[in-house]
């Protein structure tokens, strides 16, 4: 069985077991969490999608570590203007533990 979630303004395909990267999430290490934004429910040729979300559908997960993502590097320039610009950015995350989808 697998759903699609929606957490950080992104949609993520998920099943039990899976270990995912998601924006971050204001929750402590080793707390389990339950995300009730489900867009879809799935299993096998079985499909359930939500107006806009699935009644009753829930996905509890773990949360496992925060961090950060590699540094995305910004290089701006303008030829013949004498203007170059250099910018790095580093995004925050959670990884969750999908513990159980039910629905």
């Amino acid at each position: 069985m697998y759903a699609v979630i929606k957490t950080g303004g992104k949609q993520y395909k998920v099943a039990a077991g899976e270990k995912i990267k998601v924006e971050q999430i204001a929750a402590e290490v080793g707390q389990e969490i339950v995300i009730d934004q489900v867009l879809a429910l799935g299993s096998g040729a079985e499909l359930k999608v939500g107006t806009p979300l699935v009644e009753g559908a829930t996905v509890t997960a773990t949360v496992l570590a925060h961090g950060r993502h590699d540094k995305v590097r910004i290089f701006k320039m303008r030829r013949r203007k004498h203007y170059q610009k250099h910018q790095g950015h580093r995004q925050n995350y959670t990884e969750l533990q999908i513990a159980a989808v039910q629905g």
